[in-house]
């Protein structure tokens, strides 16, 4: 083969090679950028600008606490909303996490999520938790877990 032909050859080859990198690599871009513009469904996404939506999301947050003294027989008083996140669901799910005094007057922590259908006039709380006694749970199985093991090896 030529010597000049080799060169011609590799040099439109590494030109190539270069347009190309370069184009996956803009496009990849693109694409990134608009997953993280857009609101894709079934994402869960933090609601950027609280201070506009703050009055509608902490009357979601007082409705899923007398949503809940209602379902659990309680008497929690809210505190203040924490955060707010939302995901498109049919209609949207807010993921909100607050702060409830309960009956002995100490405050907790309760994520909670509530369900909106703006169409069908329709708002429904999916779930009412507090965290801190998952947890603790949580840390009493994994304990007596431990605990079942150690038995077992004496």
């Amino acid at each position: 083969m030529n010597p000049n032909k080799s060169s011609v050859v590799a040099s439109s080859l590494i030109i190539s090679a270069f347009l190309m990198l370069a184009y996956f690599y803009l496009g990849v871009e693109t694409v990134e950028d608009d997953m993280i513009n857009d609101q894709k469904t079934g994402g869960i996404r933090d609601i950027a600008d609280q201070s506009v939506n703050g009055a509608e999301m902490e009357t979601l947050a007082r409705f899923a606490v007398e949503e809940h003294n209602k379902k659990e027989n309680s008497s929690l008083k809210f505190s203040r909303l924490l955060k707010a996140r939302e995901q498109v669901v049919a209609g949207k799910m807010y993921h909100l996490t607050l702060e409830a005094t309960d009956g002995d007057g100490k405050i907790k922590v309760y994520e909670t999520q509530v369900w909106v259908q703006t169409w069908n006039d329709m708002k429904q709380m999916k779930e009412f938790k507090n965290p801190e006694k998952v947890f603790k749970w949580f840390l009493w199985l994994q304990a007596t877990a431990n605990y079942a093991n150690r038995i077992k090896l004496i």
